[in-house]
């Protein structure tokens, strides 16, 4: 994908890896960009830029997305960040309303995202999805189980979608980075600047699955290596 001659739309902009996506995209050169954000307001420094346009959208509200898809109706590439992570383990939360709202904004959010703009994109002539899934989607950390367990169902939401798109040109993409040093997990080893990077040169040489960052790198060799030994390796990290 050229991003010189792309017009692009990534939700969940208004901080973190969201944010940094949209200003790398802009420093790529995209034609147009469409920064989706529940709080547009958050967005100033990035509609500074002519190209810039603020929507409107939380992804688990099904009215958002319609009016996104008439906004942002020329679109040849759709970024599916914007996502939950309340860090909260399976069986020792207090009750499942946290594993319900990850799950419903992480799976079925993305999933009505793909659904609503694949007839976007088919009729743009193909394009792609990027859907940033985690390297949790492949490893369990008990003591935030509930956000892995949706990033595990997202994965394979990815895979089917990918399957099913395929036939119309939809090129489909999984992230799989590990800890970003975001207000959602502060300190963690990779900079969100690198992982927009890593995942900009991913678009524009069409990969599938990228694991970016020395974290995720590691865990992908272990899984392949041996993923019982990286099972049990994660399973220490117990909820306090």
């Amino acid at each position: 994908m050229d991003l010189t001659k792309t017009k692009v739309f990534v939700t969940g902009t208004n901080r973190g890896l969201g944010k940094e996506l949209a200003k790398a995209l802009l420093a790529a050169g995209v034609e147009k960009l469409y920064a989706g954000a529940r709080d547009t307001s958050l967005l100033a420094d990035l509609t500074s830029d002519s190209r810039a346009n603020p929507v409107s959208i939380d992804i688990t509200n099904a009215d958002h997305i319609k009016e996104a898809t008439e906004i942002c109706g020329d679109i040849d590439l759709l970024i599916n960040n914007a996502g939950k992570n309340f860090n909260v383990p399976l069986i020792g939360s207090k009750d499942l309303s946290a594993t319900r709202e990850e799950i419903e904004t992480n799976l079925f959010g993305t999933l009505q995202m793909c659904r609503a703009f694949a007839p976007v994109l088919k009729k743009n002539g193909g394009g792609m999805i990027v859907n940033l899934v985690s390297v949790l989607s492949r490893v369990s950390i008990p003591a935030i189980g509930s956000v892995c367990t949706s990033k595990a169902a997202l994965l394979m939401m990815n895979n089917g979608v990918r399957a099913e798109l395929a036939g119309q040109g939809t090129h489909v993409m999984a992230v799989l980075p590990g800890g970003i040093d975001t207000d959602m997990n502060p300190g963690a080893e990779s900079s969100p600047v690198d992982i927009a990077k890593d995942i900009l040169d991913a678009i524009t040489n069409d990969e599938e699955d990228i694991w970016p960052g020395a974290m995720a790198q590691g865990i992908k060799e272990g899984l392949e290596k041996d993923p019982k030994s990286v099972e049990k390796e994660f399973a220490a990290y117990l909820p306090e």
